[in-house]
């Protein structure tokens, strides 16, 4: 059944600020790790667990309506899930189909658990814990290129940050860090300089194109672009949490990566990113993965110091230059959700 809008026991955010940033659409797992055990997670301090029940897949809070065991502990297979408390089991859209202690006993109907709408796209599982969200239009934001011929998919493993999503995807977001947080990556601290550009709104966020001269190469790699090539990283944000970026290297390549910033608790994220790419496909993803996990390891460093840990909207709380114009834009977006001027937990 529908989840109602109910705000977690141990939530981090303000409530205010929970009831909207709740309607939109996170991932919360890859695809490839909803197995036959079922799968615990955390989306906006809310304890789900994840399953799969006769082809479908269900997510739904992670406690046995019977005695409030998680229903994470217990074991799975195709059909569903058992609680490890008393053995209950739950099936398709959560029902209770099995009581062990009394298997020919008709089945209280309250003995169904609280689900949420599943979408799986780009390799990842989507969900929303807003109560309308099971009958409407899933609004999950597009990524470059997923679905275009010639690209490769690749699914990189996640990484926890231990800060605030606004925080992650702003320093996405930001082109003035490449010179001095990504010098084990693709940075260049000889080129610092960050030429004009100039974010252009969109109905869910903004959009900009950057041109420079930093290379998109991983360190140690040959650079074959010709001395004058112009990079052009070309941004999209999708309030309030997810971003894309597509990278246009030399000779018609492109790089699609998504930022999909899933707010485990207002001090913990869990970063998904998905990537598309239209050259090197023959090659083993598991160097994707280990440049990627660089590059955001690099960022996290930065993003887990930062204070004060919360993202401050009002922009007279933090001083900025036009480097930051993706920034501004950024919580200029947020503050129209109506979020708090200080979003904070």
């Amino acid at each position: 059944m529908p989840a109602e809008l109910t705000i977690p026991r141990e939530c981090t955010f303000d409530p205010d600020d929970w009831r909207i940033i709740a309607r939109y659409w996170y991932p919360i797992a890859l695809a490839r790790e909803v197995g036959e055990a079922p799968l615990g997670v955390k989306l906006l301090d809310q304890p789900l667990v994840v399953y799969r029940a006769d082809g479908e897949i269900v997510i739904a809070n992670d406690i046995c309506p019977h005695r409030g065991v998680p229903l994470s502990l217990g074991q799975g297979d195709e059909r569903g899930v058992t609680c490890a408390y008393h053995g209950f089991r739950y099936g398709a859209g959560g029902r209770c189909v099995n009581i062990p202690a009394h298997p020919q006993a008709k089945i209280p109907a309250r003995l169904q658990l609280r689900t949420y709408p599943a979408v799986e796209r780009y390799g990842l599982i989507w969900t929303c814990l807003a109560a309308d969200a099971a009958d409407a239009e899933p609004a999950i934001p597009s990524h470059p290129h997923w679905d275009d011929a010639g690209f490769q998919q690749i699914n990189c493993p996640w990484i926890d940050i231990a800060a605030f999503a606004g925080r992650q995807v702003e320093g996405f977001l930001d082109v003035a860090h490449f010179s001095f947080v990504h010098l084990k990556s693709f940075g260049n601290p000889d080129n610092p300089v960050v030429p004009d550009y100039l974010p252009e709104p969109t109905p869910d966020g903004f959009e900009v194109e950057y041109w420079s001269s930093v290379s998109n190469y991983g360190l140690g790699v040959e650079d074959p672009s010709p001395p004058d090539f112009r990079w052009l990283r070309h941004f999209r944000l999708h309030v309030p949490f997810t971003a894309t970026l597509v990278v246009h290297f030399p000779n018609g390549g492109r790089l699609a990566i998504m930022n999909a910033a899933s707010p485990v608790s207002a001090r913990m994220t869990r970063m998904f990113a998905p990537i598309a790419r239209n050259f090197d496909t023959d090659q083993p993803v598991q160097g994707v993965y280990d440049f990627n996990r660089i590059v955001f390891e690099e960022d996290r460093a930065i993003v887990e110091v930062q204070k004060p840990e919360n993202l401050p909207l009002d922009p007279r709380l933090e001083v900025n230059v036009a480097a930051d114009r993706s920034s501004v834009a950024y919580r200029r977006a947020l503050r129209g959700l109506g979020l708090g001027i200080f979003f904070t937990a």
